[in-house]
């Protein structure tokens, strides 16, 4: 009887951000849960058929990041709006500790060792890049971001964490920064003739950024252009991904039955190279289905966006649209020898707790655009 009136009380309770619930754009919540569920069972193959040593560590970042995502999901916007440039310079002054005391690991230093968790402050920058720029041309008026003074401080929002990166030196990351600030800026307005300028700017300067480029960089980049050249050496990873991509054929050879991750021919199979194994596991067709359900997940995401009545809501979904694009595009072609490997993961496929949390998260700031879709949030306090 006790029981039954502590039910009914809470039945009755009014509980406002549980009513939120209710606005949760579950369909991209859905998607997202199916991609992470091909994910942990590529990391049980990459395992040998256990949850360990992958799956298990995978699936519990999973759940924590899903809890934080849901939080993040019925924040109010305002205080994403708030906040924004408060994370920004957070997210700085810890990519500049990790230049002073990062880990280092495989010839770069790119983690923070925080109680026995290396964290990769680098993926956390990303979403913090598409918090401060949606803050940025939300304040703006339209007609500004025609005019040049205007852009110089988008620009260095984008320029000053890349350059942090790139020192430690992460490429692949760069490239992804970099790309997602010049799509948000491409769709704020900025006008064509700026990135036709940046981009021969960069042309022109490709003779002097290979003089300053590592060797294992330069080396990255010859094997590209000529695999077959070191196909024990510099060129074994691409050359054994794409074996193992073709030798999938249409449906592949089964769970757990494909040879090059069994038999430890692929390299880095967990991670930078996970697509490549469901591709030889489950063929053409499994491979297929991975992309659309990211085709789902980025339509969902450009939906939101050209649905937000706010300018601040539309440039976070597009933001978070173009960063998970921008991934899935470099990987792939990455592993299929279209592009030089530069160490970039699958989103939800690839393991690492640093991409799995940043990537929930990025989805948790997509369903909070969704969520205040109608809203036109005010700064509530006098901040930056």
């Amino acid at each position: 009887m006790q029981f039954s009136r502590y039910i009914y009380a809470m039945r009755n309770t009014h509980i406002p951000w549980l009513d939120k619930l209710d606005e949760i754009n579950w369909f991209i919540v859905i998607v997202m849960s199916l991609i992470a569920g091909l994910g942990f069972a590529m990391m049980i193959s990459a395992g040998g058929g256990g949850l360990s040593p992958f799956a298990a560590p995978q699936m519990a970042r999973f759940a924590v990041a899903f809890a934080l995502m849901l939080m993040l999901a019925l924040m109010p916007m305002h205080l994403l709006l708030d906040y924004a440039y408060f994370i920004y310079f957070a997210c700085v002054m810890v990519l500049l500790g990790v230049d002073i005391i990062g880990h280092t690991g495989m010839g770069a230093k790119r983690w923070l060792n925080l109680g026995g968790l290396n964290i990769q402050p680098s993926e956390f920058m990303k979403l913090a890049v598409i918090l401060v720029l949606a803050r940025y041309f939300h304040r703006i008026q339209p007609e500004d971001i025609r005019r040049f003074p205007f852009l110089i401080p988008p620009v260095l929002l984008i320029l000053v964490p890349a350059a942090l990166i790139l020192r430690e030196p992460n490429l692949g990351t760069t490239t992804i920064l970099v790309s997602v600030g010049g799509i948000m800026c491409f769709l704020a307005g900025v006008q064509w003739r700026y990135f036709i300028g940046l981009v021969a700017a960069g042309v022109s300067a490709a003779p002097v950024a290979w003089h300053f480029m590592h060797d294992y960089q330069k080396r990255r980049v010859l094997t590209f252009l000529d695999p077959q050249a070191d196909p024990l050496g510099a060129g074994y990873n691409i050359l054994q991904s794409m074996i193992a991509i073709g030798s999938g054929g249409l449906i592949g050879k089964g769970y757990l039955h494909g040879s090059q991750n069994q038999l430890n021919f692929l390299p880095e199979k967990h991670t930078d190279f996970i697509f490549t194994m469901l591709a030889e596991e489950f063929g053409f067709l499994g491979s297929m289905l991975l992309l659309g359900l990211y085709v789902l997940l980025l339509m969902a995401g450009l939906t939101v966006a050209m649905k937000s009545r706010s300018t601040f809501g539309a440039m976070l979904a597009a933001g978070v649209t173009a960063l998970i694009f921008m991934h899935i595009l470099i990987n792939c072609a990455m592993v299929m020898g279209m592009l030089p490997v530069v160490g970039v993961p699958l989103p939800l496929m690839s393991y690492g707790g640093s991409i799995m949390v940043s990537t929930v998260l990025a989805v948790g700031l997509l369903l909070n655009a969704y969520v205040n879709r109608d809203e036109l949030p005010v700064r509530m306090t006098p901040r930056l």
